[in-house]
């Protein structure tokens, strides 16, 4: 019987595959990226999505009345499929073990980037060059829009982290000031 760490990356091999086969990876991998983050985000749609007493055709309805104008067909889908296989609650992991699996495709990491305000193409492009200098290695930059990030943006690649908030900042200033 497969433990549920198992069951994760069966579940992202296989969501990777049907969008590779569909020669829309990029695209899936980034639609499914920004719903993983909505759902962590929101508890009510995680709820709805992970709550057994409703009929599976109505929570995949939600996926549909969610995603359809949003995302492609396949993305909508693989979303479905697994919210009908009753493993939603899984479904943020599912996701990452994709999105890493699809950077390592294209030789390169992800860094997950939260910013208060969304990042242009440009503004991504020089961050990505940035996060790639301080680490070495080719990153692929998802970038997460956080109200609570006042300023600036945090940055994690792997392990590392990269906290260039105004939050931080104000914070390093205070300890130097006592």
């Amino acid at each position: 019987m497969m433990d549920t760490d198992e069951r994760i990356d069966a579940y992202a091999t296989a969501l990777f595959e049907v969008a590779r086969a569909e020669g829309s990876l990029d695209e899936v991998e980034d639609e499914l990226f920004r719903f993983a983050r909505t759902l962590e985000a929101n508890d009510e749609l995680r709820n709805v999505l992970t709550d057994e007493a409703i009929p599976v055709e109505r929570r995949r309805g939600v996926v549909a009345d969610l995603l359809g104008p949003r995302a492609s067909p396949v993305t909508t889908n693989l979303v479905a499929l697994v919210v009908g296989a009753g493993r939603a609650r899984h479904l943020p992991a599912i996701i990452d073990r994709l999105v890493r699996r699809a950077a390592a495709e294209h030789r390169r990491t992800v860094a997950e980037v939260r910013s208060a305000v969304p990042l242009d193409a440009d503004q991504q492009a020089r961050l990505a060059a940035a996060l790639a200098n301080a680490t070495g290695k080719d990153v692929e930059v998802k970038v997460i829009v956080d109200p609570s990030v006042l300023g600036g943006l945090v940055a994690q690649v792997g392990d590392t982290v990269i906290d260039g908030t105004v939050r931080t900042r104000l914070e390093q200033l205070r300890e130097t000031i006592r």
